[in-house]
């Protein structure tokens, strides 16, 4: 029996790939149902919506590690981003304390970097810009911690179709089930070609129809204005205060943002596009 084990926020929940009851699936679960035949893989999803990197180290860890996973899947700390209370340094340090407990466990771990929140919003490039470096930071760190730990890595930004509007659900933030199913496929690969056994790559096509105008209408009127609201009184303000310093030209960028992103490495291992 394979435990596999995966933690992070509301990507890894399965947000944006709805099944017929109502519950969500998601690439997790895609990639266990790959793994092995049913009954064969244990798949505990400890994922929850909103969950930051702390949350992750400090309520999904222990649950982690007590069931004993020979897999472990993480992927975290767009929310962290969306914060209006960044800190890159804090966040690296939570993501290599994880990494580091799940494969000192015994665990094989994937990671994995994030795409641009900044892109997938469409925002302006001045407002884009200070969220870029954010999720630059991010990515830094837990490709540092993939390196120093021995974990697996994969490179969502880099993988066909990334930013592809097709891949993503209605509310721009969430893969849509293609875009879960591209997730999942390639982590089968990483996983597989670092010598996990596997039964089956999920499947890249879809089972259901996208959403359709009425359901990104209801998105919107529920969860969608609900969600603008709070950032725009936490991300938004502290976006354009680092706006406003970018246009004076003083103090133009985060310099420790910067500093903890380019002190990554820069180099990873080859492979295919998006898998290192």
């Amino acid at each position: 029996m394979l435990t596999f084990v995966a933690l992070g926020d509301s990507t890894t929940a399965g947000v944006g790939d709805p099944m017929p009851d109502g519950t969500w699936r998601g690439w997790a679960a895609l990639l266990a149902e790959g793994l092995g035949a049913p009954g064969d893989v244990a798949f505990h999803n400890l994922a929850r919506s909103g969950a930051l990197t702390g949350d992750v180290a400090t309520e999904q860890l222990p649950a982690a590690l007590a069931r004993r996973p020979q897999v472990a899947a993480l992927v975290v700390g767009v929310n962290d981003t969306l914060r209006g209370a960044f800190d890159g340094a804090d966040v690296g340090r939570l993501l290599d304390r994880t990494v580091g407990a799940l494969t000192g466990g015994g665990a094989v771990v994937l990671t994995a970097c994030l795409p641009d929140p900044g892109r997938m919003f469409r925002l302006p490039g001045v407002l884009a810009r200070p969220l870029g470096r954010r999720i630059a930071a991010v990515n830094a760190a837990v490709h540092r911690a993939a390196l120093r730990h021995g974990a697996l890595h994969l490179h969502i930004p880099e993988l066909p179709g990334a930013y592809d509007a097709p891949m993503w659900s209605v509310d721009r933030l969430h893969p849509g089930e293609r875009g879960h199913r591209l997730l999942a496929g390639a982590a089968y690969d990483t996983l597989v070609a670092a010598g996990m056994p596997g039964r089956r790559r999920p499947d890249a096509d879809p089972g259901n129809p996208p959403p359709g105008r009425r359901a990104r209408l209801r998105w919107l009127a529920t969860r969608g204005t609900r969600w603008a609201l709070a950032r725009s009184t936490d991300l938004l303000p502290d976006l354009a205060r680092l706006a406003v310093a970018e246009w004076r030209g003083a103090g133009t960028r985060d310099v420790r943002l910067e500093a903890y992103a380019e002190a990554g490495p820069r180099q990873p291992a080859r492979g295919r596009p998006g898998v290192r």
